[in-house]
């Protein structure tokens, strides 16, 4: 598989103009422009590309031949000349038609935001099970796009498109992606499988999953090394952790849980890469509790943490409870960090101090405390011994005669699973005093 859906001769880097359409509809949705531009150059940038020039154009609705319109078009190809740029990226996600056009008209690379997510994905994917989930994107986009990416088609590799877009032709690439399509969701069902056998196995031994999830470049990363030391790829970029990474957290109690880093999400995340990553990303869907890391130094906050809500509604993971972590308070005057919301459920914190990182596993520990029981375990059952203090917090023992007492901090979502093996082991004051 080729490393990107696009593919250039390494001496001619792509220099690119980028370009926005600020429509009735856009407005409408709460997306802002300029916000949003800003946001498709540090993606470019990412990716890396050398961003020349910025537009922005304002129509009531885009135009079904141009997108932009003819005249912002011509406008569009005198920057081209004048910057001698060889790539145009716009903000909004293009038709095989509106590509092919435009292609002919300004003879240079036309990409929309959609193929350069997909392509930053495809640069940073390590697993198989990211390559597996990216490629399968890549194609599920490219299909129905065949006919209107001519100059794109003649700089992909991979064997799927290293000719130009006869229609012939193109229906031997229509028939070879939709088989690879095919194979790569065979093989994509049989890693999920696995991964659902292994959330099985951790249910069953009462292991406490928490997902670490957020806009990307909220600093997911930085926390979770920080909180379990673990080995991870850190970088002041978008999209820097792509394949998911899973360590174990100790909490003040001793108790161990385990975290996982997701994918940073974005606003516009192609529906396409939702859908390929749904199995990476039901990991917050199967969590216990979502750590929910927002960049408290972003203009933008609010509307980052919609986004992210929004994503999490569509995965099934809305309900889910949630600690929302206000990261970056480093970063933040102290007016600002006033104006953060605060309470039960909300921690204002910096990746690089000691007392956060202990505040956020108290704050853990103690959604996760539940009520106190007593049991009474006969001394030769280390076995349930040995479960109270994997999935509770033991804060007394004391021993009567053949039986181990234990006084047990237990979340009522444990009791539930395991008071069955337990409960009849409870003991006498305990039952009596509820």
């Amino acid at each position: 598989m080729t490393n990107s859906l696009y593919e250039t001769n390494t001496e001619i880097p792509d220099r690119a103009i980028l370009v926005s359409l600020n429509t009735l509809e856009v407005k409408g949705g709460g997306i802002d422009p300029a916000y949003s531009m800003d946001e498709l150059v540090q993606l470019a940038l990412t990716a890396g590309v050398e961003v020349v020039d910025t537009l922005i154009q304002n129509r009531d609705k885009p135009d079904s031949k141009w997108f932009i319109g003819k005249g912002k078009v011509d406008e569009l190809h005198e920057a081209i000349q004048d910057y001698d740029a060889n790539t145009v990226i716009f903000d909004q996600e293009l038709s095989g038609a509106q590509v092919r056009n435009l292609e002919d008209i300004l003879d240079v690379k036309i990409i929309d935001r959609t193929q350069l997510i997909l392509d930053i994905f495809a640069q940073r994917a390590k697993t198989r099970e990211g390559i597996i989930q990216v490629e399968l994107a890549q194609l599920t986009y490219l299909l129905p796009r065949l006919s209107g990416h001519g100059k794109n088609l003649s700089r992909l590799g991979g064997g799927i498109g290293t000719r130009g877009p006869g229609e012939s032709k193109l229906e031997t690439d229509r028939r070879h992606i939709r088989r690879r399509i095919g194979e790569l969701k065979r093989q994509l069902e049989e890693v999920t499988r696995h991964r659902k056998l292994h959330r099985e196995r951790r249910k069953e031994t009462g292991v406490v999953h928490l997902a670490l999830v957020g806009y990307t470049n909220a600093g997911k990363s930085t926390l979770l090394k920080a909180l379990t030391s673990a080995d991870v790829y850190i970088e002041n970029q978008l999209f820097a952790t792509l394949d998911p990474t899973t360590r174990s957290m100790e909490l003040p109690s001793g108790k161990e849980v385990i975290v996982t880093d997701t994918v940073g999400f974005i606003q516009n995340l192609p529906h396409d890469l939702i859908a390929a990553f749904r199995a990476t990303l039901e990991e917050a869907n199967e969590a216990d509790l979502i750590l929910h890391v927002v960049d408290a130094s972003s203009p933008m906050r609010e509307d980052q943490m919609h986004v992210v809500d929004r994503i999490l509604d569509q995965l099934g993971a809305g309900g889910t409870p949630q600690i929302v972590l206000f990261n970056k308070k480093d970063m933040c005057s102290p007016e600002r960090l006033e104006m953060l919301p605060s309470g039960k459920g909300y921690l204002k914190v910096s990746a690089f101090d000691e007392g956060d990182l202990l505040r956020i596993r108290e704050a853990v520990q103690q959604h996760l405390a539940g009520g106190t029981y007593s049991f009474s375990i006969p001394a030769f059952r280390g076995d349930l011994a040995s479960l109270l203090y994997r999935v509770g917090n033991v804060i007394e023992r004391s021993i009567e005669d053949d039986v181990i007492v234990y006084r047990v901090v237990l979340h009522q979502k444990d009791y539930e699973k395991y008071g069955s093996e337990l409960v009849q082991f409870r003991s006498e004051s305990e039952q009596s005093s509820e």
